[in-house]
């Protein structure tokens, strides 16, 4: 875990020039002593159940035991995490309501016109909280084992393989694109709303492959109902070594699904600071560390500083892929 955390880091930091991962400890508690004093509201822009709902719940009851206050998880899917984050832009700049982001947030800007919302004007970052490995697999039926022999049957039968993601505009998505562009194959994307959704026609092979978070798919590969092809991230998995990335066949790939929490912008500087405090205090607990672990994720935790570097960085990093994949909202 900490190869994978020291590999993030310097993604996330040292290559986005927001700093050295030493300097990524926690703001000094001491400010904003008094803050909070009554619950905080957690948006979260998915319904309850998924990985991000996985998240929130963890690091809620962390900072429940922290500040001695309740955190109440606030669900609100829709639109492609649009609707979750704009009740967070629209909500009052006191600290009182954050809000779960995922890698979509760094994405909707090149690939949404309509966003309620500026995403670097009206929000704030609080911390980069974690890093999610996202897989490749397909139906046990398929011929290929590995992303080389995908890239072969593709390449045999152009628009006759689909992909399958948990919808438009997600780092799945944007990883099939990537995937077809950098290979030149020719993949059909099929969104559902959703993980969970999919997997029916991926195990029955109506659609044969699907990206989703490993920690979505972990039950249907440990039961044998899909195969891994390979991950996404950098580097392989500790808990699952036997799957490769993606990277080893195509050098440079490299997509991971992050989550984050942000705030209004406004909210007063000294309570950002000892959010991302309480949020990194929350991190650096083992157990939480080792739970994340199990289900195909990493803590990170960062300054606020740092995740608003990192924010614009990936907004422009994937702008470029939107424009060279011609992805489109379906």
């Amino acid at each position: 875990m900490r190869a994978f955390r020291s590999s993030v880091l310097a993604l996330a930091l040292l290559v986005l020039g927001a700093g050295d991962p030493a300097s990524a400890q926690a703001p000094s508690p001491g400010a904003a002593p008094s803050f909070p004093t009554k619950p905080v509201r957690m948006i979260v822009p998915f319904p309850p159940g998924g990985a991000t709902d996985v998240i929130a719940r963890m690091l809620s009851q962390k900072l429940i035991e922290i500040w001695g206050h309740p955190v109440v998880l606030d669900y609100k899917p829709g639109a492609g995490t649009v609707l979750g984050t704009d009740a967070v832009a629209k909500s009052a700049p006191d600290g009182y309501t954050t809000g779960m982001v995922i890698t979509a947030h760094v994405i909707n800007p090149s690939l949404r016109s309509d966003l309620p919302f500026d995403t670097l004007k009206d929000l704030a970052g609080v911390s980069l909280v974690a890093v999610s490995h996202i897989v490749l697999v397909a139906t046990p039926s398929l011929e290929a084992n590995s992303v080389a022999e995908l890239i072969e049957l593709a390449k045999r039968n152009p628009g006759k393989l689909a992909y399958a993601t948990p919808g438009t505009g997600t780092a799945m998505h944007l990883a099939g694109e990537m995937l077809r562009t950098l290979t030149g194959i020719d993949i059909v994307h099929v969104p559902y709303k959703g993980g969970a959704p999919a997997y029916p026609d991926v195990i029955a092979g109506r659609v044969p492959l699907l990206f989703d978070p490993m920690f979505s798919s972990l039950p249907n590969i440990r039961s044998g109902k899909v195969k891994p092809l390979a991950i996404t991230s950098p580097a392989r998995m500790r808990t699952a070594p036997e799957i490769p990335t993606v990277g080893e066949t195509i050098p440079g790939f490299s997509v991971m699904s992050i989550t984050g929490v942000v705030v209004p912008s406004g909210t007063p500087r000294e309570v950002v600071a000892k959010l991302s405090a309480d949020i990194n205090r929350a991190l650096q607990t083992p157990d939480l560390a080792e739970r994340m672990s199990q289900v195909g994720m990493e803590p990170a935790g960062t300054t606020p500083e740092q995740f608003d570097a990192f924010i614009r960085a990936e907004i422009e990093k994937w702008a470029k892929v939107v424009k060279a994949s011609g992805a489109k909202l379906d």
